[in-house]
């Protein structure tokens, strides 16, 4: 297989996807009888992958890498190499969906609160009444440290054999969840969504279309989680921003080449 062509941000490497790419991608594949991953990493994932590389090891398992973050994508440009747009998973939960029910696919929403993935089938159902929904569950808080319990929520999920597997839980934990189950359903694909879930059932909210297209979702997250984010969005990942800013306009100063 020729090596994919890929964009480098602080040592992850980045498809070069919009969104209809990757949805053309996950059908083709799929089509061929071939499962795999989408992970969408943000400032935040990226930051702390640079922070713990074993954490690198969950974005290289995957078979399609997008940027969820305007930083991202002004960091590619700044370096001499643009990544052609975000890619966040909040909006793949819907494209993706659409693009399973023409398909007559199925998909299964993983994550969420308990009863969140529930009302997101409900949604998703009279969004999308064509698509055919293979599940829904929302396990207990902490469940992955049970394991009786783990056993039980990858058993359901494995013996839904759904065709596409949105998992929620955050990263690295539904990345985690997502390798446990990809080796039991090996035709599937998964994609790691965080909060998506509950933004389809209506229990979370998504910043205006504006604070998204200018970059600062991140914002709108914080006045609504302040005390939980506070310290990392602006202790952590901002000063990390700025930095990837500052070293992908270095780096093309300096003629660098992006992979």
């Amino acid at each position: 297989m020729a090596q994919r062509k890929t964009v480098d941000l602080a040592g992850v490497h980045f498809d070069p996807l919009a969104e209809q790419e990757v949805i053309a991608r996950v059908v083709a594949e799929l089509s061929g009888g071939r499962g795999g991953q989408i992970v969408t990493p943000n400032v935040d994932i990226l930051h702390r992958v640079v922070r713990d590389p074993e954490l690198k090891g969950h974005l290289a398992a995957s078979e399609i890498v997008v940027a969820d973050g305007k930083p991202l994508i002004w960091a590619s440009r700044l370096a001499g190499d643009p990544l052609p747009a975000r890619v966040p998973g909040s909006d793949l939960i819907w494209s993706l969906s659409a693009a399973m029910a023409e398909a007559g696919r199925s998909v299964y929403l993983l994550g969420g609160e308990p009863g969140t993935a529930e009302r997101a089938d409900e949604v998703l159902r009279e969004r999308l009444p064509d698509l055919k929904r293979a599940g829904h569950l929302s396990p207990s808080i902490g469940f992955d440290a049970r394991p009786e319990e783990y056993d039980e929520v990858c058993d359901e999920v494995a013996g839904a054999a759904p065709d596409l597997v949105f998992v929620g839980f955050g990263f690295p934990k539904q990345e985690r969840v997502i390798a446990r189950l990809r080796p039991r359903l090996p035709h599937t694909w998964f994609l790691g969504c965080g909060a998506a879930i509950g933004f389809v059932a209506g229990v979370q909210s998504r910043a205006p279309g504006w604070m998204q297209d200018s970059g600062l979702e991140w914002v709108h997250r914080l006045r609504l989680e302040p005390r939980r984010l506070m310290r990392r969005y602006l202790v952590d990942d901002l000063p990390f921003a700025v930095r990837l800013l500052a070293g992908s306009a270095g780096r093309r100063l300096r003629g660098g080449a992006v992979r």
